[in-house]
């Protein structure tokens, strides 16, 4: 498992300092999320394409995804997934991360009605999904979806990919959201299993005792209660030979530490679980 970072660490740094930075301080791979501090337009100009794709090269550094905001449940995200598609194969990345995306609740006491509107949603998603698939497979590139928002339990993003059983689709195991919603890594790896694409790691603690989620504060590898350690412990013995990704969101949330901080701090606990 080699270790990545996302440029989401980097809200105010050009995509050259940020990957200078990485490089210097010794990831593998950097995960585009940000590109001179902005998300990335998947429309971008072929000359901005390539000055991308010079500056991750000139640093050594593979881009090992794509980071979409698309949401399945959506309104019509395929064209723009195919546009990630391409952007990808432009960058020589073997994955783009979409999200699953909201699903709308039924009302209470409504348990029937719930469960049918449930199983139309994952269709839909499924659809979306399986639209994108010949070109993901033509471009080499992969369909990864996070663990996040409505679909942050793997035991609902499982049902979604047994939809969709094709090894161009996949899921990206955020490490805090799963555990946010009460799942262990045992758990994800027995829902997820062999469809891990990508593990992004993050740790966590509750910031107040309602343990909600705007009541979590990100914090320094180690230091909260995500079972990082445990999650990593579990990929390896399935002989997950992926990446392992740090996504230190300090877009979101502009209060936790540096990047200058952060960054290597995770990379130094991560070899001393013995991920290299």
């Amino acid at each position: 498992m080699r270790i990545a970072y996302s440029t989401l660490a980097f809200p105010d740094a050009s995509l050259a300092t940020a990957t200078a930075l990485g490089r210097r301080w010794g990831f593998d791979g950097v995960e585009l999320r940000l590109i001179d501090g902005e998300l990335i337009d998947p429309s971008m100009p072929a000359a901005d394409r390539a000055r991308v794709k010079r500056t991750v090269t000139g640093a050594g550094l593979p881009v090992v995804a794509v980071d979409s905001s698309v949401r399945l449940t959506g309104d019509d995200p395929v064209p723009e997934i195919l546009r990630f598609l391409q952007l990808a194969s432009d960058w020589e990345s073997p994955l783009v991360r979409v999200f699953g995306g909201e699903l709308q609740a039924a009302e209470p006491g409504q348990q029937a009605a719930r469960a049918v509107a449930l199983e139309a949603a994952l269709e839909a998603a499924a659809r979306v999904l399986e639209q994108c698939l010949p070109a993901a497979e033509r471009l080499g590139v992969a369909i990864g979806v996070e663990t996040h928002d409505a679909f942050s339990a793997s035991s609902l993003l499982a049902r979604l990919l047994a939809i969709v059983p094709s090894p161009w689709a996949g899921a990206v195991w955020d490490s805090h959201h799963p555990h946010r919603v009460g799942e262990r890594p045992d758990d994800v790896c027995r829902h997820l299993g062999d469809r891990v694409l990508l593990a992004q790691v993050k740790d966590a603690r509750r910031a107040d005792p309602s343990g909600q989620p705007d009541g979590w504060r990100l914090v320094l590898l180690g230091e909260g209660e995500v079972p990082v350690r445990e999650m990593l412990a579990l990929l390896a013995g399935r002989g997950y030979q992926g990446w392992v990704s740090v996504e230190w969101e300090k877009r979101w949330h502009p209060e936790i530490e540096e990047p200058e901080v952060a960054l290597p701090q995770h990379l130094e606990v991560l070899r001393e679980w013995g991920v290299e």
